[in-house]
């Protein structure tokens, strides 16, 4: 019978192996990032390894979910689907999404890209307490795969925020855990904007403005693709290292079984050695 973790390890196989046009995920964009397509192959390569979850980075403009109002308890549950927590957690649009740097010359006007209007001429910018802002984001990469010992390769690669993120016992017996591959420290969060009364999404800066965020973005870029590849080759590193050590290790054998091999050896030796000296005598 196979392990939960080959079950489950083939079953995500056959998924990715879907061709791109039928292959869908729960990601916003619905398919695996290119850019990152290299890692998964790689670490899906590596007996007791798979991924279950993966983005190769991306910048994003985000308008945050309705917040929760205390009468919302009173409603019914059918209208409480666009609701969000705290901070606008939760529910949401995503207005603009992109796993690769910007193109300038693709948009040359980010307030229409990102579903923005500027505001009226004269009118105080004013949000309210319950308005839903509009974000805009750099994430870097993050894989969630299995094994602890990929943090060793995620860490010598700078990604310092990997750890394990799931180390519950199942039921049925076998031990997954899961590790969060990632780095937090050059990510950034920018409110660039707010949805009105009217749910016109109006914008609280400038076209400069949303450019150099977006250069500041696009430059982070360049530091998540260093440290993928350099995660990429570390991993590779470490495990061609312990499929090495595994090859040259001599198989695992039972003590008795061992004792008794040991002795055979001894007494075919002696009696070679009697045979040898039988010879010599005549």
């Amino acid at each position: 019978m196979q392990s939960r973790f080959k079950v489950k390890k083939r079953k995500i196989l056959e998924q990715l192996d879907t061709p791109d046009v039928d292959y869908q995920d729960l990601s916003p964009k619905g398919s695996i990032d290119t850019p990152i397509r290299p890692l998964i192959s790689d670490i899906n390569g590596i007996s007791g390894l798979v991924t279950t979850s993966s983005c190769s980075g991306r910048i994003s403009v985000f308008l945050e979910g309705r917040k929760k109002e205390a009468h919302d308890a009173e409603l019914p549950s059918e209208t409480d689907v666009s609701r969000a927590g705290p901070g606008g957690k939760g529910g949401g649009a995503w207005l603009f999404i992109s796993h690769d740097p910007v193109d300038f010359s693709e948009h040359p006007h980010f307030m229409s890209s990102f579903g923005l209007q500027s505001s009226d001429a004269g009118k105080e910018m004013a949000p309210n307490d319950s308005c839903r802002y509009i974000h805009l984001k750099f994430e870097p990469m993050v894989c969630t795969t299995t094994t602890l010992t990929v943090i060793v390769a995620a860490m010598s690669a700078g990604l310092r925020e990997s750890g394990a993120v799931g180390l519950s016992t199942p039921k049925m017996g076998d031990l997954n855990p899961m590790v969060a591959v990632r780095s937090t420290g050059y990510s950034f969060d920018a409110i660039i904007g707010y949805q009105d009364e009217n749910d016109n999404n109006i914008a609280l800066v400038d076209e400069a403005y949303l450019s150099i965020l977006v250069r500041i973005a696009n430059d982070r870029f360049k530091v998540n693709t260093e440290r993928i590849a350099r995660f990429r080759a570390a991993l590779l590193e470490q495990y061609s290292e312990a499929m090495t050590v595994s090859a040259l290790k001599p198989e695992w054998e039972d003590p008795e079984i061992r004792r008794h091999r040991k002795r055979e050896e001894g007494l075919a030796r002696q009696r070679e050695l009697a045979s040898s000296q039988t010879a010599s005598d005549t």
